[in-house]
């Protein structure tokens, strides 16, 4: 095989639906039974793949398996496996030294293996780099090795893996070409980076000047809300200017794969050098407490109107990290839901991609007729901006919104808060 893909997730499955439609032979080794069996009975479990595109790759042939011994066939081994946040606030390798394992029991003279997996600067050459050497081969004699920072954005229409510039850092000048070479195939732009952990710190610095910037507007909106300032036409009026300027919103809080775990990895990396992080410190505390000041706001806008929590009736819209996607990792809607519960209050929701929500040991309610719900709720909570959410739906039944996505900035409408 031209490449087999190690994980079978969301940045996997659609770099390997890529290389097939490039024309190269493709596989996948993923240690989930139920995803195998899904991808060759045709079905797709990622958003951002459909079952067309997993039949079409079939139709390539492409093969999703749970055997290891795939490996064996590969030129190419790409390892984009999970790093979720340890305890100890780095990520957790568990999945890339598994993996790392699996391929070097298999690996042979000549291939090349990339890690996409998001980590701290230093993993490739350091943990990945030692455990395929256990092979009795070396890296950048015997085989290829190189870094490419996953660049996925889950609900993209306009941005996927073939139009979005791949930066490829490799342990060698060799390596680094080889993945060049490989992801010329059916990416548009390759980027060289110097070397692998300037690759791996690429990733991070995406993802830490997002999260710091977010935080920054997420805590105006704080004081913007006491001094009675409209921060969303603040931002909307400073985007006008065409240089040195880009434009930001505040939120409920941060959710999905990257920001509030990316810059995590490079807080820990950097504490392990006797420094400490206080940008991404910072900002991880503003981001994370915004849940609780959207509940102290919702509290706050019902005692306004005569109203207590307890006993209130308050509808959730949207409860995935963000717009027009069913992922629900990290979400700021969970921590919402379990704070307003806390504080008694009558709680459902309505998701266009979530048939069913537990939040602990509460299984909310999920509203059927939206116009009813938004009518008969004493608070509305716009947490996720979905499409289906439209000002003019939201303006029309609402009883009383709580908008903390600046779905209705540019329409103000009566009833109608803004975060």
């Amino acid at each position: 095989m031209d490449l087999v893909v190690v994980g079978l997730g969301y940045v996997g499955l659609p770099l390997a639906r890529e290389a097939c439609r490039a024309g190269l032979t493709a596989g996948g080794l993923d240690r989930d039974a139920a995803v195998v069996a899904g991808l060759a009975a045709g079905r797709s479990h990622v958003d951002d793949v459909t079952d067309a595109d997993v039949a079409a790759m079939l139709g390539a042939g492409f093969t999703a398996t749970g055997d290891p011994a795939v490996l064996g066939a590969a030129q190419t081994i790409v390892i984009c496996v999970p790093t979720p946040l340890a305890p100890e606030g780095g990520p957790d390798l568990t999945a890339v030294r598994g993996a790392a394992r699996r391929v070097s029991a298999h690996l042979r003279r000549g291939t090349l293996v990339v890690l996409e997996s998001t980590t701290y600067p230093g993993t490739t050459e350091e943990v990945v780099r030692p455990i395929l050497e256990e092979s009795g081969l070396t890296a950048g004699e015997d085989f290829h090795l190189a870094f490419s920072p996953e660049r996925i954005d889950p609900g993209n229409g306009r941005y996927g893996v073939a139009n979005t510039p791949k930066i490829v850092g490799g342990y060698t000048p060799a390596c680094a070409a080889a993945a060049e070479a490989f992801y010329g195939k059916f990416v548009e732009t390759v980027v060289l980076a110097k070397g692998t952990r300037e690759a791996e710190m690429a990733k991070l610095l995406e993802n830490t000047y997002r999260h710091v910037n977010i935080a920054l507007v997420n805590e105006m909106s704080v004081f913007c809300n006491e001094l009675g300032i409209d921060l969303w036409d603040a931002i909307s009026c400073a985007g006008t200017k065409p240089f040195g300027f880009q434009s930001f919103f505040p939120g409920p809080g941060v959710g999905g794969h990257c920001i509030p775990i990316d810059p995590n990895y490079l807080s820990y990396k950097v504490r392990t050098l006797g420094y400490s992080f206080r940008f991404v410190e910072l900002a991880q505390e503003i981001n994370t407490g915004m849940p609780r000041y959207v509940v102290h706001r919702a509290q706050q806008l019902l005692n306004n109107r005569g109203m207590a929590l307890r006993g209130a009736r308050v509808l959730l819209l949207g409860v995935t990290y963000k717009a027009d996607v069913a992922d629900q990792r990290e979400s700021p809607a969970r921590r919402i839901a379990e704070q307003l519960a806390r504080h008694g209050a009558q709680l459902s929701y309505h998701d266009p991609y979530v048939a069913t929500w537990q939040v602990g040991d509460l299984r909310m309610s999920r509203v059927a007729d939206l116009p009813d719900a938004l009518r008969t709720a004493d608070l509305t909570l716009l947490v996720t901006d979905h499409s289906v959410y439209t000002a003019s739906l939201l303006g029309e039944h609402a009883r009383f919104l709580f908008d903390t996505r600046g779905r209705t900035s540019e329409r103000p409408m009566a009833n109608t808060e803004l975060l």
